[in-house]
């Protein structure tokens, strides 16, 4: 079993359109709803890829019951922490172009006595997993170093654990070993306090973050492939894609694939390559399933090519 936590979840509407213009009445040609936040959508694609997978989150109001509902319709087993807030709403505009305007709403704030319930709803839950994924920002009311203090139960219990986060919370959260850190390109260059050119520049701050701590690497570059960095090896990973329509969750769904395909080696970044990108190609933040994926079109090999350039470069 794969547990997820996610700390600020959210309901995600998502609309298609053709183009944005400021001050303009724009109509969308389709609409969605999901429920949303970094560790929902893991959950969302291991459910997909027929695993059983469990969500904790903290939830309250009518977008936090909603929310719910969704996850139930999927198969999704929910460990709800009630809150006296409101579950935050968030809104994503795809344009045909692929270009994605995201709009993210702050969440509510947790205050002491559901602190304390998140992390017992996580130590609970977390005896029968085989993987913790801990994901996404942190709401008000937690401190930087709530996700450090999750690593750490996390081991005392005998589960390995995968962190997807930014900023202060991964930086403290490396102190205390987790497994597997899953940062995108932005995310990595700010670890770093660098920019990153090429792709050897990426493998060098992995290395770097593997050096504070994180015991495995897997760094999302975008268009330009995924990183893998552990003790047994380096490997880069890249997929051909012809048609983007939305990257909503398409870190998520790697990192799911990543952990189905057991977390380590290879093997595992070719199915995180493989989930990545048959995310970009669904509306929204739909998570692929088996029929989605295009194995054939991954190429995963130990010679990174440092020279390359990141088409996106990251300050």
């Amino acid at each position: 079993m794969i547990l997820t936590v996610t700390p600020n979840p959210s309901l995600d509407r998502t609309y298609e359109v053709r183009a944005l213009e400021r001050g303009e009445v724009i109509r969308a040609d389709t609409e969605r709803t999901d429920p949303g936040g970094k560790g929902v959508n893991v959950s969302r694609a291991v459910a997909a890829a027929g695993r059983r997978t469990v969500a904790v989150l903290p939830l309250g109001g009518a977008a936090g019951a909603l929310v719910a509902d969704l996850l139930d319709a999927q198969g999704i087993e929910v460990a709800p922490v009630p809150i006296a807030g409101v579950t935050r709403s968030n809104i994503a505009l795809a344009e045909r172009d692929g270009v994605l305007t995201k709009i993210n709403a702050p969440g509510p704030e947790l205050s002491r006595a559901e602190q304390e319930l998140l992390l017992d709803a996580v130590r609970r839950q977390s005896r029968a997993a085989d993987w913790i994924a801990c994901c996404g920002s942190l709401p008000r009311g937690l401190a930087p170093s709530w996700y450090a203090d999750v690593v750490t139960r996390a081991h005392a219990g005998g589960a390995r654990i995968a962190l997807d986060a930014s900023g202060r919370p991964l930086l403290q959260a490396l102190r205390a070993r987790p497994d597997v850190v899953k940062p995108n390109a932005e995310e990595l260059a700010a670890a770093v306090g660098r920019p990153l050119a090429t792709v050897g520049d990426a493998l060098k701050a992995a290395e770097e973050l593997r050096g504070m701590g994180a015991r495995a690497v897997l760094a999302s570059l975008g268009a330009d492939g995924q990183l893998l960095v552990e003790d047994s090896g380096a490997w880069f990973g890249t997929a051909r894609v012809d048609v983007v329509r939305s990257n909503v969750g398409a870190g998520d769904s790697s990192l799911a694939g990543f952990l189905v395909a057991g977390g380590s080696g290879p093997e595992a970044l070719a199915s995180a390559v493989a989930h990545g990108a048959a995310a970009v190609r669904l509306p929204g933040s739909v998570m692929p399933g088996p029929a989605d994926l295009d194995p054939a079109a991954v190429t995963v090999t130990a010679d990174v090519p440092l020279d390359r350039a990141l088409t996106e470069r990251v300050s």
